[in-house]
């Protein structure tokens, strides 16, 4: 019975039937060729036999493994390795079908090589996930067949392995690095010039070649005789919460990731980064209630914490409770803090609705409203209108980019930070307005 299940018939056997059959049919007008027709019918199936016991002699001719690390990174490239290990006495052609993800939505997945008896061999396939959660894979389904190609043999593997898929923490690894070694300008993000002295008081020190002449404490100078500075830090442990939208605005997709997920991202990354310089990291989500709070701290560790509450977070149909954001805000937060508001405003109107409680919140801390172009209106804009249809459409794309630069006009005439950014480009910007606060001594 496991023989019937495993048997499959390969490619090339219904060429060798083929090839019989018209000898076959020749064989109405030519005598010779019915008993040439018989002769690799037999030849067929001795073969047939012979191929069959060579693949099913051995119980465990094929080994193969799918490696799966313990989570993956969204929206990025996450290999999967597979080792494949021939244990057969002869050289054997394999062809691998893996059962990926119904999220990935792909049945098409193959991969063939050939195996010299007693060789391993490696490789890795990505997949690139846009949505989070728990991802199922089904059986890594191995077909073996001898240089004969007759028949072919399944084995199975890796039956049911689970991998959640997390916010992209290879992001967050990525500006770490750079930010670590100096290099954030290679991706976009600017090198500010410092404005005044609204830093910490650190020490006194010897003057060298470079220092800034207005640090010269000139009591130190006069008792030691020689050029003294007093040398300054950046401040330290200032609260930081991204907020992020979780309504319905938030579940527009642009190349096939939600501005949720883009939100979700930046957000790991942009509090990993302000771990980095000693600040505290915090994060809040909210709809029509507040779904997850996670108070500002500065542990190393709480970068975990943060990164398991956004894994969880989905949007909702509903349109999101701005008075009941600020309330929470005044109740929960009472050192004044940078907010990251993550959400998306299409129309002037919708910015007036909310614009009462951004001031208010604006009074108290330090508010940057982070908002979304749409970048699938761009080739609308940027394409020639050549009949009354695309000048009607041009012409509409075009008012959708004009409201969203009033926005920005909108929200800095009530003395609200704004970024309106491409998704792509939002962790970047995000990182360049903080650095930039940072700069200013504003945080």
């Amino acid at each position: 019975m496991n023989f019937i299940k495993n048997l499959y018939i390969h490619e090339r056997f219904f060429i060798y039937i083929s090839i019989i059959a018209a000898t076959f049919l020749l064989s109405f007008w030519v005598n010779i060729f019915y008993t040439i027709a018989w002769l690799l019918f037999l030849i067929l199936s001795v073969l047939f036999i012979f191929d069959s016991i060579i693949l099913f002699r051995f119980s465990n001719g094929i080994n193969a493994r799918r490696i799966l690390p313990d989570k993956f990174s969204n929206s990025d490239e996450n290999p999967v390795p597979i080792t494949l290990e021939n244990r057969y006495p002869v050289k054997v052609f394999v062809k691998v079908i893996d059962e990926l993800p119904e999220q990935l939505q792909k049945r098409n997945f193959e991969y063939k090589t050939s195996l010299a008896t007693t060789v391993f061999h490696n490789f890795q396939y990505n997949i690139t996930p846009v949505e989070r959660g728990e991802y199922h894979f089904g059986n890594l389904n191995v077909f073996v067949s001898t240089p004969l190609q007759i028949v072919a043999r399944r084995y199975r593997f890796d039956t049911e392995q689970m991998v959640a898929v997390y916010p992209s923490y290879i992001q967050m690894r990525k500006y770490e690095f750079l930010a670590l070694s100096n290099r954030l300008t290679e991706f976009g993000l600017k090198k500010i010039r410092r404005i005044g002295h609204t830093m910490e008081f650190e020490q006194i020190k010897n003057y060298v070649a470079g220092d800034d002449v207005r640090t010269i404490n000139w009591k130190a100078t006069a008792k030691r005789a020689q050029l003294m500075v007093n040398q300054y830090q950046d401040e330290k442990s200032q609260p930081i919460y991204s907020i992020i939208d979780t309504g319905r605005v938030m579940k527009m997709p642009f190349e096939e990731l939600k501005l949720l997920d883009y939100a979700i991202n930046s957000t790991l990354a942009f509090s990993n980064i302000a771990l980095l310089k000693n600040d505290k990291a915090g994060m809040l989500s909210f709809s029509k209630k507040i779904d997850k709070i996670i108070p500002a701290s500065n542990k190393r560790t709480h970068i975990n914490t943060i990164n398991e509450a956004l894994y969880n977070i989905d949007t909702q149909f509903t349109d999101s409770d701005f008075g009941y954001l600020y309330a929470t805000i005044k109740r929960k937060v009472n050192q004044r803090s940078l907010l990251i508001l993550y959400t998306n405003f299409e129309h002037i109107s919708a910015l007036q609705r909310q614009l009462p409680y951004l001031k208010a919140i604006a009074r108290q801390h330090l508010l940057v409203t982070v908002f979304f172009e749409n970048t699938e209106l761009d080739n609308l804009i940027q394409e020639n209108a050549e009949d009354i249809q695309s000048i009607y459409h041009k012409t509409i794309a075009e008012k959708f980019a004009f409201e969203k630069r009033l926005i920005v006009k909108e929200l800095e005439k009530r003395g609200v930070h704004s970024i309106l950014t491409k998704p792509k480009n939002l962790t970047v910007n995000v990182i360049n307005k903080y650095l930039e606060f940072k700069a200013k001594g504003l945080i």
